[in-house]
């Protein structure tokens, strides 16, 4: 039997932009000719896989279908939530349509993340697929390549030659503790499960009835018009807003954990997104987009909706204007050098990984004091995204406003 991808696509991508009222979703981002739904659609195209479901609600129905097409996907199923529950209703609404049989291998993603050497994660599927019971869950730990608070963490003992029980998981930690579980063998957690229908149906029977009957009551009250299940509003409502984490991970015992050494990130922070371009930008370079000025050079790498991506050289000695912006924040990660950096009236050094933030309106300024060349990734965020919103208060090369 093939597997049964879910994707949950219900995020508002919120944690990218406090600031503004507009803005799109995580997983519909243009990144430059691709999004984070659109390579989780590519990656459940092959023949491990049957016909996708999508949870998400009305607001993001019409981007939906414009990837289906895009991806050329002409068979799948859609559930509409009436409203937000978390993840807990999501995957067991999925779990409750009647075209899936008992014994369907489901496997639950997100619809924003990147996931690289997909090969790799494939082949760990199909090797756990026939472990797969009407009680126990999979779940998918990354192995971390630095310490993080961003995430969660598990920690596993190995019980069989193919299996890992996951004996203990830890909420997003400081990045003193994350140091600590990473020393004890532990792995992010992905967010990603893998189980059979009637391991989620007995599971939220046993741990969370109430859930299990509304949104059985929810489903079996829906409406289906071209592939797209309207949920009961009355009867979902009455759902608790439960993650599938604390509805059902906290409470059972059988869990296991296929634990991956690929490149995965969710992108959920600027710092994310620039790495990301960074290792990529190659395919993002261009001569005519690469900008010459007294104290080094800076090349735009991508002009997104409301983000503009690009890269800071700055020359040994060279020191940036005293400047303010009206109409942007911008983020910035070092990736070589030790700059000095002016934030309002404060003076301080980064090295390369460090983030620095520049919030709307303050004042800051980069220095390289050093003999090799700083750089710097940038995101600049905001309506206006012009070099004209440059306000300088000190410049040595004479380019005071």
């Amino acid at each position: 039997m093939k597997i049964r991808p879910v994707i949950l696509c219900g995020g508002s991508g919120t944690r990218l932009w406090p600031n503004l009222k507009k803005h799109q979703a995580k997983q519909f981002i243009d990144f430059g000719g691709w999004t984070l739904l659109g390579k989780t659609l590519e990656r459940i195209k092959g023949s491990l896989f049957d016909t996708p479901i999508i949870s998400t609600n009305s607001k993001y129905l019409s981007d939906i279908k414009k990837h289906l097409k895009k991806y050329k996907i002409k068979k799948y199923k859609i559930i509409l939530e009436p409203e937000k529950k978390n993840t807990g209703p999501a995957i067991l609404s999925a779990a409750l349509l009647e075209d899936v049989p008992a014994k369907q291998p489901m496997i639950f993603f997100t619809s924003d993340h990147l996931i690289e050497k997909v090969g790799k994660f494939n082949n760990e599927i199909k090797k756990k697929k026939k472990y797969l019971t009407d009680n126990n869950i999979f779940i998918f730990g990354i192995k971390p390549y630095t310490p993080s608070d961003q995430f969660g963490y598990l920690i596993t003992k190995k019980i069989r030659k193919n299996l890992n029980k996951v004996i203990r998981f830890f909420e997003k930690p400081n990045k003193s503790n994350a140091k600590k579980i990473i020393k004890k063998g532990g792995y992010w957690n992905s967010g990603m499960f893998f189980l059979r229908k009637d391991s989620i149906i007995n599971n939220f029977k046993k741990y969370q009835k109430n859930i299990y009957f509304n949104s059985l009551m929810a489903v079996n009250k829906s409406n289906l018009r071209n592939n797209v299940y309207y949920l009961d509003k009355k009867a979902f409502s009455k759902n608790l807003s439960k993650s599938f984490d604390y509805a059902i991970l906290e409470k059972t015992k059988d869990i296991n954990a296929i634990k991956l050494n690929i490149p995965w990130s969710d992108l959920g922070s600027w710092k994310e997104i620039l790495l990301m371009y960074h290792k990529n930008k190659a395919k993002y370079f261009s001569k005519k987009n690469t900008f010459y000025r007294p104290w080094g050079k800076y090349t735009n790498l991508f002009n997104g909706k409301n983000f503009l991506i690009k890269e800071i050289h700055v020359n040994p000695k060279g020191i940036l204007s005293l400047q303010k912006h009206f109409h942007r924040s911008e983020h910035w990660v070092v990736t070589q050098g030790k700059p000095k950096i002016t934030l309002n009236k404060k003076l301080f050094s980064r090295k390369s990984s460090e983030t620095i933030f520049i919030p709307q309106g303050a004042i800051h300024r980069i220095q390289n004091p050093n003999k090799k060349p700083v750089k710097i990734m940038e995101a600049q965020l905001g309506l206006i995204l012009k070099e004209t919103d440059i306000v300088r208060y000190k410049d040595i090369y004479g380019r005071v406003n």
